[in-house]
């Protein structure tokens, strides 16, 4: 209870950015997580995959709140949601399974060096060939919703990561891609919390406190207040010109790969 503090503050911006950018909020709870499990002494085996499941559950909550801000505004697509929903949820549940197989260490170097190449790309603006085709019909949208629920359980996060790029590159206004990457963390959030409270259901070293591995006492503080500041992420982001918001969302992107690759 000495962190309740710090997780409440982590809601807030957690909250904030997932609201702004439409990532749910993973690529900031992640890291900071880890470093606040490692200080409460848990052991390293499993502090990342519990900080993994817990970012997925809190996802839950900050993904509702997030996706009815944006609704209001009309900004979600949500035919093309419906249609990435089924690959999200299979792929998350796969995800979180493949996760708890993979040393923790191996899986910050990936995203880290996934989050750098995004934002390089989103800085440059380059969108290659796929600006000038239209996003796939339910097959292709479902396969894709497959690879990044897969991807984004792994790494513990909304799916926004991936999914913003996906849809940008396909042509999609960064105000609709934030909006829509939203919506789509919801399901990837819950498949993935389920996935890892099952995967970490009978592991020995867990604190107390732990559901699997999603340690409720962070899940609480940070859902209760990210859910008030994901609203106010998503207002801003409709305020925000296009240009500008996608410059944010790489920085952000540029910090999260060096915290991840550096390691701590």
């Amino acid at each position: 209870m000495d962190y309740i503090l710090l997780y409440l503050v982590l809601g807030c911006f957690s909250g904030f950015v997932a609201g702004l950018f439409g990532i749910g909020g993973g690529m900031v709870i992640v890291p900071v997580l880890v470093f606040t499990f490692k200080a409460q002494g848990l052991s390293p085996t499993i502090l990342t995959h519990l900080a993994i499941g817990t970012s997925l559950a809190c996802i839950i909550v900050t993904s509702i709140s997030a996706i009815w801000a944006h609704h209001q505004r009309g900004a979600v697509l949500w035919p093309v949601v419906k249609k990435l929903a089924l690959g999200l949820l299979i792929g998350s549940l796969i995800g979180a399974q493949i996760a708890h197989a993979i040393p923790a260490r191996q899986l910050e170097i990936i995203i880290g060096c996934f989050a750098l190449l995004t934002a390089a790309q989103m800085f440059s603006g380059w969108k290659g060939k796929l600006d000038h085709i239209p996003l796939p019909g339910i097959v292709g949208l479902t396969t894709a919703g497959g690879s990044i629920g897969v991807a984004s359980a792994i790494f513990g996060i909304g799916g926004g990561t991936f999914t913003v790029p996906y849809l940008t590159l396909h042509g999609v206004a960064m105000t609709n891609a934030v909006a829509s990457a939203s919506a789509c963390g919801l399901p990837i959030a819950i498949a993935g919390a389920t996935g890892f409270i099952w995967a970490g259901w009978h592991e020995t070293q867990l604190p107390s406190g732990a559901w699997g591995f999603v340690y409720l006492p962070a899940f609480f503080g940070i859902s209760s207040t990210s859910l008030i500041f994901a609203r106010v992420g998503a207002k801003l982001a409709h305020r925000l010109p296009a240009d500008i918001l996608k410059k944010m969302f790489a920085c952000l992107l540029v910090l999260v790969g060096i915290v991840f690759i550096v390691g701590h």
